[in-house]
């Protein structure tokens, strides 16, 4: 990924026609001292590699998320019951009666994995709008710059978009039902502590998280590993660091 970022801090200091202090900025005068040994990438090379960067990152985050298990069978990103319902939790495992937790668990992550796939439409929406301004900021940030792009540019659209999503498949995979089961269960112990619980936010939030952080994940490996960098465009733009 640093070729990339060369690349382009080369063209926007042509742009700025001088306007950058090199000498006061000891990151981009490194920066640019390396990438004059390299070989420079036009303006729309570099644009274009960096969008690609990003929607490769962005769609093999996803892919991980919603697939069968993405979240489950993920300790990174698993939702577990929160902490609101710990009480209910300890009390049905201790009167033998975990698998109405066991059941509700699952079924929150199977909701999460499934409204996970509509996170990929709302990123290339925030890649193809990204401007120079949003480049530099990548250019210029740590190993997580471009997921922390995203969850700026993408956090409130792809909230509202995952709420409708994530209620349908919720009474899809039959998180109601469970939470239901959990509850009325929990109830009937007539115990004075009930549980004070927003599902449907708890599992959006959780869904959302779980994205962000598989993103990070993938930044990072193609920052680091020439081997994720899988296509054609990613190659070039990365080649004469390597």
């Amino acid at each position: 990924m640093k070729t990339l970022w060369k690349c382009a801090l080369v063209v926007l200091l042509m742009w700025c026609g001088g306007c950058v202090d090199v000498a006061q900025s000891p990151l981009l005068g490194n920066l640019l001292q390396s990438a004059s040994k390299a070989t420079v990438l036009d303006e729309s090379t570099v644009a274009a590699g960096l969008k690609e960067a990003l929607r490769v990152g962005s769609e093999r985050a996803v892919s991980v998320t919603s697939a069968y298990d993405g979240f489950l069978g993920n300790d990174l990103i698993r939702i577990d019951m929160p902490e609101s319902l710990q009480t209910v939790s300890t009390t049905m495992r201790n009167i033998g009666m975990g698998s109405y937790v066991d059941q509700f668990e699952v079924a929150m992550n199977r909701a999460a994995e499934k409204a996970s796939a509509e996170a990929k439409g709302v990123f290339w929406q925030a890649i193809t709008s990204m401007t120079l301004s949003d480049a530099m900021g990548i250019l210029q940030g740590d190993n997580t710059a471009a997921t922390d792009y995203f969850r700026a540019k993408t956090s409130a659209s792809l909230a509202e978009k995952f709420k409708p999503i994530v209620q349908e498949k919720m009474a899809e995979v039959g998180v109601y039902t469970y939470y239901s089961s959990l509850v009325n269960t929990y109830n009937a112990l007539q115990l004075t502590s009930k549980p004070q619980f927003d599902l449907e936010q708890y599992v959006t939030d959780k869904a959302q998280e779980g994205v962000f952080t598989m993103l990070a994940a993938e930044e990072v490996k193609l920052r680091e590993d020439p081997a994720t960098r899988t296509t054609e465009l990613l190659k070039k733009v990365f080649a004469a660091q390597d």
